[in-house]
């Protein structure tokens, strides 16, 4: 168990209102910390409050759209309060059929990843502020993917669910690696890392691949091996990674965290050696620069 005093600290969670996101925000409200979760369903936000306890409260965020990204970071901003912890943790997954942002990007990479990156964007000098460390979780599918899909990144031609969702996930992890190489040659204090959850009993598995209908077969999969450990676990286990990565002092930025066990399925957290797909910095840059043309958003403090 994880007990580092974060009395005094802030902590803003996305995804927070459900699954690994409510467990991570359970978790650092009992030691201590303020807890805000922007949450796009302002009532599921309301519920997961009573569950979070101690100095918790919501904001309002939808990261399929960058205007409300906009909008929650010009509220941040204007509160003013440094941010020490910072998890990127939202996610969508496979919906069947290509979807799109009320930006028009493909609904997983437009979700999981270049809302963050907007969000972190926009917010940077209360990071750097708080000399925040900021933990964005990416997923053993980013393995699946072998480089990024720069010729079509939005997936307009041949969209297939488990690929798109690949890709957003090797986005979030090239993203976390390179904010860690950025803040540490622009001398910013953020300390960035990159967690994954293993196999982990969440209603992903049913809003992702269903879109809210009828849950999958692929949920009742995980419902069933959950309570046995292996090859699935429950959320208390799934969020040990990035609790590890956010809050350790013997977490490291620039590092990849994961559950120790076999297949790093399951288990406690333990560093895990990067994916090949995430170890060319030239990608990690190239992708920086793309998605500041399609965020439209600078990085404006010495340097970015």
């Amino acid at each position: 168990m994880n007990r580092t005093d974060l009395h005094g600290k802030l902590a803003v969670i996305t995804g927070g209102s459900d699954g690994i996101g409510l467990g991570l925000a359970r978790r650092l409200a009992q030691a201590g910390a303020e807890v805000i979760i922007p949450v796009r369903n302002s009532v599921k936000g309301r519920a997961a409050l009573a569950k979070i306890g101690g100095d918790s409260s919501t904001r309002t965020l939808d990261l399929a759209s960058l205007a409300s990204v906009a909008a929650l970071a010009d509220r941040l901003n204007n509160e003013g309060r440094p941010i020490n912890i910072l998890i990127n943790n939202a996610a969508v997954m496979t919906p069947p059929t290509r979807h799109t942002t009320a930006d028009g990007f493909e609904l997983q990479f437009g979700t999981n990843y270049l809302g963050h990156f907007a969000l972190v964007a926009r917010i940077l000098p209360l990071l750097i502020a708080g000399r925040a460390r900021v933990t964005t979780q990416s997923a053993l599918a980013a393995a699946m993917a072998r480089t990024m899909n720069w010729t079509d990144l939005q997936f307009e031609h041949g969209y297939k669910p488990w690929p798109a969702y690949s890709q957003s996930k090797l986005a979030t992890m090239l993203f976390g690696l390179e904010l860690n190489r950025r803040s540490e040659a622009n001398g910013w204090g953020i300390t960035s890392n990159v967690a994954h959850p293993g196999f982990t009993q969440t209603n992903l598995q049913a809003a992702g691949p269903t879109m809210g209908g009828t849950r999958s077969q692929f949920d009742a999969m995980f419902r069933l091996f959950a309570p046995l450990g292996w090859p699935v676990q429950k959320v208390e286990g799934g969020l040990r990674p990035a609790l590890h990565a956010a809050t350790s002092p013997a977490a490291e930025g620039g590092r990849f965290y994961g559950p120790r066990g076999l297949g790093h399925l399951t288990g406690a957290a333990t560093e895990e050696r990067i994916y090949r797909s995430a170890r060319n910095p030239q990608d990690a840059a190239r992708l920086w620069d793309v998605s500041r043309e399609l965020a439209d958003v600078t990085f404006a403090v010495r340097g970015h």
